[in-house]
């Protein structure tokens, strides 16, 4: 069995941003020589998300307006927390931790023919909920 596991690390110059992760997944899989098998991609941070979906711009922008409408950013009236009980530990990242376990942490995709086998407009994506900073993502490919 072959397998690889690597980080990718990427700078998120704002709070919030989705990254394409889809050309260094591809190169990742054929540096693997895996032909059957699966990768796991995992977001590694409890304020971000791995996605798969369509890559065009008003979806992204649909999802920032959903999210912050279902957990906003400051919801409350407590200008200290902004209504997070979270918040109280001196973060104000409560919303954060909330949309990624919407998003959700990681996906999983098989490796038919040493390529990902994904459908027709599926694409993959890192999501930021609290950036500002170096952030890295987990592949973890194994197969034959």
């Amino acid at each position: 069995m072959k397998h690889l596991t690597e980080e990718i690390w990427m700078e998120i110059p704002k709070r919030r941003g989705i990254v394409s992760l889809q050309a260094e997944v591809e190169r990742l899989v054929k540096a693997s020589r895996v032909r059957e098998g699966m990768v796991l991609i995992n977001a590694m941070h409890i304020t971000a998300s791995v996605f798969i979906n369509d890559n065009e711009s008003g979806l992204h922008a649909d999802y920032e307006r959903w999210l912050e409408s279902l957990v906003p950013f400051h919801p409350g009236t407590e200008p200290e927390t902004g209504g997070y009980l979270h918040n109280r530990t001196g973060e104000d990242n409560a919303d954060a931790h909330h949309k990624r376990q919407i998003m959700g942490r990681e996906v999983v995709i098989a490796i038919t023919q040493g390529k990902l086998h994904l459908g027709p407009w599926e694409h993959i994506f890192y999501y930021e909920f609290d950036g500002n900073r170096r952030k890295r993502v987990l592949v973890k490919i194994i197969g034959d």
